[in-house]
């Protein structure tokens, strides 16, 4: 499940309070690597609170990730940071682990 928004420090951003409330596990490097790609961009993405946890049901399991608000900001933290002359990945995106993750965890495969 991904949701988008809600992750800064105002009083009304309460989406990564949402996901672990209903978390078994969290999985802070999905949030770390998010921030880590945001920071290349913009130095007040260390604002952000980005989470993602597992829920764990009594038949089967789910990823939650939050993601940044903005568009352009959930394609980069997805895709990652790659060298503008070489086409280099220089920061990975998370969506390479999320198939891998939901594997782990039994999820559902498409």
């Amino acid at each position: 499940m991904l949701t988008a928004g809600g992750t800064g420090p105002s009083r009304r951003n309460v989406t990564p309070e949402a996901a672990l409330a209903v978390a078994t596990k969290e999985m802070p490097g999905f949030g770390e690597q998010m921030r880590q790609i945001s920071l290349n961009f913009v130095p007040t993405a260390i604002l952000s609170r980005q989470v993602a946890v597992i829920r764990e049901m009594p038949t089967r399991a789910a990823l939650i990730i939050n993601l940044p608000g903005q568009p352009k900001s959930i394609k980069e933290t997805l895709e990652g940071l790659s060298d503008v002359e070489s086409g280099a990945v220089k920061v990975p995106g998370i969506f390479a682990a999320v198939p891998y993750c939901i594997d782990l965890i039994g999820g559902p495969r498409t």
